[in-house]
Order: structure tokens, then C-alpha cells, then sequence
């Protein structure tokens, strides 16, 4: 007599969120900027296919930290190269800037994360469009 395996079971697809949850995850990808890209982008990857609004705003705030990121990279190279011409005298000033990216962002993500708590769709003011 052998012993037959059934065959495994076929993945069942996650329930769709309740718009409760729709709105608490959506919030969570904006106010995850404060911390940097992943939070948005591990709530997008997680939630998109359950949660319309989550999918919107996960991808918005997702492209928003895209640009943070690139901005941040940007003024670091600036930083680095004027560092160098000046003799390191631009580290007198060259550090406010990196400061004041990371503060806009603070600020938008928070505003982010009170829209979408209340169920409204945000627009970050500056924002590569990315991801579709």
C-alpha cells in the first residue's frame, strides 16, 4: 500500500480590507515617511490588491519618499563636491539643507497621514509619479 500526499492546498487570496482598515493602512504609509522608504513601500507591496484607497495613497507616498530619497542623495553628492572646492568651509552651511528635506518631509507626511486618516485623498506638493 503507498502512502499518497494530497496535493497542496491552492493559496486563498487575503480578504479585502474593511474601509476602516482601508483608511488605518493608508494613513500608516504616509505617516511611515517619517522613518524613510520602507514602511510605504512594504505597506504597498502588502495591501495594494486588498484596499483601493490603500493601493492610491500607499503609491503616492511611496513616490513622494522616491523623491526624498533622490533629493537626499542629490544634496549629498552637492554637499561633498562644494565640500571639497571650499575646503571644507561649506560645512559651515552645507548641513541645513539635508535638515530642511528631511523637515518638509516630516511636515507633508504628517499632513499625509491626517488626510488620509479622515478618508481624503492627498497630493504631496512635489512628487515624482513613478509608480502608476
Amino acid at each position: 500500500m503507498t502512502d499518497q500526499t494530497p496535493p497542496p492546498a491552492a493559496p486563498t487570496p487575503a480578504a479585502p480590507l474593511s474601509e476602516a482598515e482601508d483608511r488605518q493602512w493608508a494613513s500608516f504609509a504616509h505617516l511611515g515617511g517619517i522613518i524613510g522608504i520602507l514602511p510605504a513601500l512594504i505597506i504597498w507591496l502588502v495591501f495594494k490588491d486588498r484596499g483601493s484607497f490603500t493601493n492610491q495613497e500607499s503609491k503616492e507616498a511611496l513616490n513622494f519618499q522616491i523623491a526624498v530619497l533622490i533629493g537626499q542623495i542629490a544634496i549629498l553628492i552637492i554637499n561633498s563636491i562644494l565640500g571639497v572646492v571650499t575646503f571644507g568651509f561649506w560645512a559651515l552651511i552645507g548641513w541645513i539643507f539635508p535638515l530642511a528635506l528631511w523637515v518638509l518631509s516630516l511636515i507633508w507626511s504628517i499632513m499625509g497621514f491626517t488626510k488620509a486618516k479622515d478618508g481624503t485623498a492627498y497630493r504631496y506638493p512635489v512628487s515624482l509619479r513613478l509608480i502608476k
